[in-house]
């Protein structure tokens, strides 16, 4: 009965120490998202660097499978190549051994007299939980929360390592018979070290579990090399079948580089290993020898680096394999070419790291303004000279644009668990407002293309200053949707404030163009039927105007938290104020587009 409680301990101890590497990989990944985001700008096509890169984000997010992954989906979202990505896989190999080097700290022992004592994990876990809570409970600044999760994570971790090596030590006549196995078997050991990584889903986690029983009843390097060989091609598997779900070729092959770096890694350690004993250049001593927590750390840390170094030249050689074994999709055609790239852009392997899945709807978002500029454009065509085909392009746009708002909307959704970040927390409700004010574009350009089919259908046509009247709104609708645009892709508070001088123009030229129809209509010089949809398609471009000036005012308030949750208090006070910067965009404006609406009564006088 003994023996199930103390594998109950083990597995006690290895839930904690999962639990904590995602404490503390979720901290250092909130706490490094611009740094990440900063040098993906820099990888190039030199697989140098990608490996750099690779190394370090696995050292700070202490995970190669989630490096990987999110590898992937950049792969997908058009951020990374896949050539670019091959760099980054091999050196997320062998970044993911610092964590066993951290984990070595279980192997210091020191009198309380000297500095090392400090470095004990018994002394270091329950130090961090401590500081890490009071990070939490007392600092509300972000970077001390993401630094006391980190913390709190990191006490977790070895809170766990210390529980594993209690219960290791308690099962350590067992654990010497098994392992004494793998000394004899090593297809058993690669077997086990496959299988158990497979099911823990974490390289990590099993190394630290080996590093635990190295400390308790010692592991001799012919009982462990294989085992860990072993780890390495579970970790790979594992990755390679998350990461290919719903994935582009690109994305697949991008996986696939990780199986075969680690396969050709796996061959070369064991001919290594084999040679090097048949040789003499292992010796007795070596073969038999006992590790520790250390020896085992370093033992995978040279599984991981001496490949990575010597295959990395050989990185478009692998890259050209995994070309080969994953071929391209058949072509499609261009429209659904469009369609495809602009929603595979929302990648879900990036939701995990804010920074990055933010900036991706933020180019979706961009692609939807694009679109429903392009429908009111087309609508306003319609207007002007009706054309059967292009109101089914618009119709097609329209479906695009609402996928696009529903794909962007349900990423913003499941990304919400990831956000703990004010300033992110702050960008993803501006962007879920951009979203919805661009799918109401498109929206409004779809009513007014359906008024003018009406007005077509019944073989009517607007009369010739209506059609002038029409000319100038649709001038000032194209100014404002361009000075709109242009402020959400970049930010740009200087064009958003001259949003709302713009929309008041365009609903005082609304107003006056209503009532000059109404009289036009009692005058009997326009047709009351083409009259009605006259003023519905008015009544549309006035709440494009609307939506423009809805989003201008939230791109103010995302840079100015004095109008952040007041927009509309804003808004009244700036039309009741004698603001200067106001009134002369607003007069300019006013004069330039009522100029324009008087020739039409100059028209009528002739």
């Amino acid at each position: 009965m003994q023996v199930f409680y103390d594998i109950i301990a083990l597995l006690g101890g290895l839930a904690m120490f999962l639990y904590g590497m995602r404490i503390m990989g979720d901290g250092l990944k909130r706490s490094s998202g611009g740094a990440m985001k900063a040098a993906m700008q820099k990888v190039t096509n030199k697989p140098a660097i990608g490996f750099l890169f690779g190394m370090l984000v696995t050292c700070m997010i202490q995970s190669s499978t989630a490096t990987i992954v999110l590898t992937v989906g950049l792969v997908g979202a058009g951020l990374l190549t896949f050539r670019q990505s091959v760099g980054i896989v091999l050196g997320a190999n062998v970044g993911t051994a610092i964590t066993a080097q951290i984990i070595r700290l279980m192997d210091v022992s020191a009198g309380s007299a000297s500095l090392l004592y400090f470095f004990k994990a018994d002394n270091l876990a329950p130090l961090s939980l401590v500081i890490g809570m009071v990070f939490i409970m007392f600092v509300k600044k972000d970077v001390f929360q993401n630094a006391g999760n980190i913390l709190i994570g990191f006490g977790v971790l070895f809170m766990g390592l210390i529980f594993m090596s209690a219960a290791v030590s308690e099962m350590g006549e067992g654990l010497s018979s098994l392992l004494t196995r793998f000394e004899d078997n090593y297809l058993l050991g690669f077997l086990s070290g496959v299988v158990v990584t497979g099911v823990i889903q974490s390289s990590s986690a099993v190394v630290g579990i080996l590093q635990s029983m190295a400390s308790s009843v010692g592991l001799k390097f012919c009982g462990v090399f294989a085992v860990i060989i072993g780890v390495n091609i579970g970790d790979c598997l594992t990755t390679f079948i998350v990461s290919r779900i719903g994935a582009s070729p690109d994305q697949i092959r991008t996986a696939l580089v990780h199986v075969i770096y680690n396969v050709l890694a796996a061959i070369l350690v064991s001919m290594s290993v084999f040679i090097g004993r048949q040789t003499g250049l292992i010796s007795d001593s070596l073969w038999n020898m006992t590790l520790d927590s250390g020896g085992v750390a370093n033992l995978h840390g040279i599984f991981r680096l001496v490949p990575a170094v010597l295959f990395l030249p050989l990185s478009g050689f692998m890259a050209a394999m995994a070309e080969k074994i994953v071929p391209d999709k058949a072509p499609v055609d261009d429209e659904d070419a469009v369609y495809e790239q602009n929603l595979r852009e929302l990648d879900s392997r990036l939701i995990s790291n804010p920074a990055f899945a933010l900036d991706q709807v933020s180019v979706l978002i961009r692609h939807m303004a694009e679109v429903a500029i392009d429908n009111v454009d087309s609508s306003f065509s319609q207007v002007t000279e009706y054309n059967p085909a292009r109101k089914e392009r618009i119709y097609q746009r329209e479906d695009l644009l609402d996928r696009m708002a529903d794909a962007a909307n349900q990423y913003l959704i499941d990304l919400s668990p990831y956000i703990t970040l004010e300033s992110q927390n702050m960008s993803q409700s501006f962007l879920i407002k951009a979203l919805n004010s661009f799918e109401r574009i498109g929206d409004y350009a779809v009513n007014i293309d359906d008024e003018t089919s009406d007005v077509q259908s019944k073989n009517k046509d607007f009369s010739g200053i209506a059609m002038h009247e029409l000319n100038v709104l649709t001038s000032a609708i194209r100014e404002i949707l361009d000075l709109t645009y242009n402020a959400f892709i970049n930010n740009d508070i200087n064009l958003a404030r001259q949003v709302e001088p713009m929309e008041e123009v365009i609903d005082a030229l609304v107003d006056s163009a209503k009532n000059r129809h109404v009289t036009r209509m009692t005058d009997h010089t326009c047709d009351i039927y083409s009259g009605i949809h006259f003023e519905n398609i008015l009544s549309n471009m006035e709440r494009v105007s609307d939506q423009c000036s809805s989003l201008a005012v939230s791109i103010l308030a995302l840079n100015d938290p004095g109008i952040l949750g007041r927009e509309h208090e804003y808004l009244h006070a700036l039309h009741h104020s004698d603001n200067p910067r106001y009134l002369e965009a607003f007069d300019k404006k006013y004069k330039e587009y009522f100029t324009l609406f008087d020739q039409t009564e100059s028209q009528e006088d002739e």
